[in-house]
């Protein structure tokens, strides 16, 4: 009987042994698999984040414009969502002739001054371009971009296209704000330069440069300083000195209209290249979209 005894106690320790090798080991393999889900798990967002579909607003005047007909102007916004992967949808709204007023308040700023010297709105109605951009279901919406760039035809001494410096920098603060208020990211720009010399150097020749970085600061937005930028690169090109006659030959009439201001195709692919650029040098999270 003793012996007996002896015999199943063996066999239950030997069983039991077993068992319990073979719980620790589906132990393990579920932990195992529980930390890779986990990992898998916490690893998901970050790549969901970076492939989220992103829309990148414009707005502006001719140098950003999509062209019209022809080959020239071409502005550098319909070249920019080339420089994107696919999940970047650019929504180019910059219009030809616009001052920030005009392209803000279409068909209600009027020809006559008041007498804080800027022209009077005859209504304070927005845009349609700009309504759409503002609407609630289908305008900008968090992670969206809204790039802004005008400085040109505001210059004008006459209405409508007139605008003060003061009155530039108020609107260019208050369309900062509204896609900031809708989780939106600015991006101010300063004018692109047109192409003018000095001698064998290519010199600036835009205003409103301040009252860009003013509305940047003001509003913590990023600005791109497009007017150094450019005559950076014309000078680089060896743009200056010039005959004058661009004529759409040579290196200026590859890249200039006949009109020293605007671009044709290839120069507002240069252009958008250079705001591209300054995207990845300043880090913004667009940059992950660039190609």
């Amino acid at each position: 009987m003793r012996n007996l005894r002896i015999l199943i106690t063996t066999a239950l320790v030997i069983t039991l042994s077993s068992l319990g090798v073979s719980a620790a080991s589906a132990a393990d393999r579920v932990a195992t698999n529980c930390t890779s889900a986990s990992h898998a798990q916490a690893q998901a967002p970050a790549a969901r984040a970076v492939a989220a579909p992103v829309t990148v607003w414009l707005a502006g005047d001719s140098t950003m414009a999509n062209p019209s007909s022809g080959r020239c102007p071409v502005g550098w916004g319909s070249q920019f969502d080339a420089l994107f992967t696919s999940d970047v949808t650019v929504k180019n709204q910059a219009v030809g002739g616009r001052s920030i007023q005009t392209w803000l308040y279409e068909g209600n700023v009027s020809s006559t001054k008041g007498s804080d010297g800027e022209c009077r709105l005859t209504s304070n109605t927005y845009s349609s371009r700009w309504q759409a951009m503002l609407n609630s279901s289908t305008g900008m919406k968090a992670g969206d971009y809204l790039f802004i760039q005008f400085g040109i035809n505001d210059s004008s001494s006459t209405c409508p296209r007139h605008v003060g410096p003061a009155r530039y920098q108020q609107l260019m603060t208050m369309m900062a704000q509204a896609a900031l208020a809708r989780g939106a990211h600015p991006v101010l720009l300063t004018p692109v330069a047109a192409i003018t010399c000095s001698g064998g150097t290519a010199t600036k020749n835009r205003g409103f440069v301040g009252e860009t970085f003013a509305a940047g600061s003001a509003t913590r937005a990023p600005v791109i300083d497009l007017q150094t930028l450019s005559v950076s690169l014309y000078n680089s090109l060896r743009f200056c000195p010039n005959n004058g006659d661009y004529g759409g030959s040579g290196p200026l009439g590859t890249f200039f209209c006949n009109d020293h201001t605007h671009f044709d195709t290839y120069g507002a692919q240069r252009v958008a290249g250079l705001v591209a650029g300054d995207v990845r040098r300043q880090n913004l999270p667009l940059a992950a979209y660039l190609t």
